[in-house]
């Protein structure tokens, strides 16, 4: 594995991870995500964790949110090109110590084809919690 560094989110990492998530499928200004909302979350207890390289590329990210209850995983993905490195295990370590810190349990969705993501969970500690269906309103508009 290259000579990754785990660190917090900097405002002028938006452009990067935004490029990030529409390369890997994870969100976008379609999905609600905008700067504006990851720093409320942040403020709001939060925090995203960038892996970046040594010359600086964010490769991959883990956005934590927090309700009050539980810390919820969002977003966590590595770009394509630097997959299988890893890279995702190391950043949900230390997304899992920020959870441990905080003292809350941590909740993640993963969709039920992605067989590399939920074996790292599995062996991370997380578990299946049966088979809930997700809901979601993401405009008002009607």
């Amino acid at each position: 594995m290259e000579n990754i560094v785990i660190r917090d989110y900097r405002a002028v990492d938006y452009p990067a991870i935004t490029d990030l998530w529409l390369k890997t499928g994870l969100g976008g200004a379609h999905r609600g995500d905008n700067q504006k909302i990851i720093e409320k979350s942040i403020k709001m207890g939060g925090k995203l964790l960038v892996a970046e390289s040594d010359d600086g590329k964010i490769l991959a990210t883990s956005w934590m949110t927090f309700d009050g209850r539980r810390i919820h995983l969002h977003h966590f993905g590595v770009m394509p090109s630097f997959q299988k490195r890893g890279i995702g295990r190391k950043l949900a370590i230390e997304s899992i110590n920020f959870a441990k810190k905080k003292g809350f349990q941590m909740k993640l969705e993963v969709h039920k084809t992605n067989n590399e993501a939920i074996q790292l969970y599995s062996k991370l500690g997380f578990s299946y919690l049966g088979d809930y269906l997700v809901y979601i309103i993401r405009h008002y508009e009607n």
